[in-house]
């Protein structure tokens, strides 16, 4: 296996640009990324999903791509407070969201996943939203440790009908 390890300051974090990038290839990275998480039992949305259904969950959000040496292989989805709907914590006019959040298995523990995020609250504090939420399964215990360590704290349960568990809605202050 190559070493896939990259300098942070080699990877190059920009919008996801509908003309030159492939939706195919940011549909593979996410059922790529999400299968480590249909091996444990959870059918998240991302782990099967098909390009239509990739654009469709793109619509209203903001679309941030990680790139090293023009391949994607890091991206999240950012949805401002007036689009952060479907659960009553993101009908809130303050509370922004993200998701649809993936790292190439090949590229994690990198600090890559900590710049999209870093990158997504910076979004929101300059959409003016008070809170930046997100959602995970109940039962991907180290999800949820991950978003604690970075400030994000339970603030409700939700059952989408897409999936097999229950979500934890996780949200952060901003300043």
């Amino acid at each position: 296996m190559p070493d896939t390890h990259i300098p942070l300051t080699s990877l190059h974090i920009r919008d996801f640009d509908s003309q030159t990038d492939s939706i195919e290839e940011l549909t593979r990275l996410l059922n790529k990324s999400y299968q480590t998480l249909a091996e444990m039992g959870f059918r998240f949305v991302a782990s099967h999903q098909d390009a239509p259904m990739t654009l469709k969950r793109m619509e209203n959000a903001h679309c941030l791509v990680g790139l090293q040496n023009g391949k994607i292989i890091a991206t999240i989805l950012y949805y401002p407070p007036a689009s952060a709907k479907g659960a009553p914590w993101y009908d809130q006019p303050n509370v922004a969201k993200f998701g649809q959040f993936a790292v190439d298995p090949e590229y994690r523990r990198q600090g890559i996943g900590d710049e999209l995020i870093r990158r997504v609250e910076e979004m929101a504090v300059q959409d003016d939203a008070k809170e930046l939420a997100l959602d995970t399964a109940e039962g991907a215990h180290h999800l949820i440790r991950y978003y604690t360590a970075r400030g994000y704290r339970l603030v409700a349960y939700t059952q989408w009908n897409q999936t097999n568990y229950r979500s934890v809605l996780m949200s952060k202050k901003l300043t």
